[in-house]
């Protein structure tokens, strides 16, 4: 059977070349990154968050950033304008709500962060 093609590691910058999303030097990032965030019920994304955002999404169904550039594009992710970090007041806080697409979501996310599967720390 055969291979499938490899291609550039997730981490950023990294040249490296895997068949998997991380290469063997960057497995061990995504671990202990996934070990410190916990899983999303602990970091507030439980059912009372997946009830809010649907009532959110149902007000605001549009994703902001596309209605700006003259597109309709449906929104589904509920996006924390200024990222929460764990607190609590701010995660709740609608005001700082903006309703994204996933592409925008995932765009936005990327730039902020600095790329997918960064760590973050503090």
């Amino acid at each position: 059977m055969p291979q499938r093609p490899k291609k550039p590691c997730n981490h950023p910058g990294c040249p490296n070349l895997t068949t998997e999303r991380y290469c063997d030097q960057h497995k061990k990032d995504e671990r202990q990154y996934d070990r410190y965030r916990g899983n999303s019920a602990q970091r507030g994304y439980d059912a009372r968050w997946r009830k809010a955002r649907l009532m959110f999404l149902r007000e605001h169904p549009f994703c902001v950033i596309c209605e700006q550039e003259g597109r309709l594009t449906p929104a589904t992710v509920v996006d924390h304008i200024v990222p929460h970090k764990g607190n609590y007041e701010l995660f709740w806080d609608v005001r700082k709500w903006q309703p994204l697409c996933k592409q925008c979501h995932d765009r936005k996310t990327a730039k902020e962060d600095g790329g997918f599967g960064r760590l973050v720390r503090g």
